[in-house]
């Protein structure tokens, strides 16, 4: 099952802090991945709606307070297959079992045990998307389409404008091609919104 995104949440006060080494490091850099970002404390009453399905569990209260102790980083990693890349990054939910078993997932190097395990990542696409919306209300979150839906798009949207693009450069032949290209593609850009009315100064 195709995931395009993931939600992440780093929590960093007095804990071991995440090094510009960690393995998702190079994901923040990647443009391709590159999602939403922000640094933020949550309320106990905030942490208790977003953690509300582990609500009546004994660990519960101890969850909030930890989560709700300090800033947290909450990111969205947008890629093909995201949640389940981050829970493969992430590993085990038990810091101490990470250690053993997948000694180095993230959780094993920053976590310290089962509750203080260092990150949380969504278990899946629809608790990912309601994980999104918690934090980044503002985001738009849509799909990506694949296979035929993909290329039904290029050809409808994409490809006669680029096409069109491609035939001026080979006719104009300029010094710098994809400037010029770029400048073409920015000018004839048919979802560009257009003035009626010339505004007079």
């Amino acid at each position: 099952m195709r995931s395009p995104q993931s939600f992440n949440q780093l929590p960093s006060p007095n804990r071991k802090q995440l090094l510009p080494s960690a393995p998702f490091a190079k994901e923040e850099k990647d443009e391709e991945n590159a999602g939403e970002k922000r640094k933020l404390q949550l309320s106990p009453e905030q942490c208790s709606n977003f953690y509300a399905e582990q609500f009546g569990k004994v660990f519960f209260p101890n969850l909030t307070a930890y989560m709700s102790s300090g800033p947290i980083v909450a990111m969205v990693l947008a890629r093909n297959c995201a949640v389940s890349y981050w829970k493969e990054l992430l590993g085990p939910s038990n810091s101490l079992k990470a250690r053993i078993t997948h000694a180095h997932s993230l959780r094993a190097l920053y976590g310290t045990d089962e509750l203080r395990n260092g990150l949380h990542g969504s278990l899946s696409i629809s608790s990912a998307e309601k994980e999104i919306r918690f934090m980044f209300p503002e985001a738009i979150l849509e799909p990506i389409p694949t296979g035929q839906r993909a290329q039904d798009y290029l050809n409808l949207y994409v490809k006669p404008t680029l096409l069109a693009g491609l035939t001026a450069l080979c006719r104009e032949k300029p010094a710098d091609p994809l400037i010029w290209l770029a400048d073409w593609l920015i000018e004839h850009n048919p979802n560009k919104p257009k003035l009626r009315y010339r505004i007079s100064q």
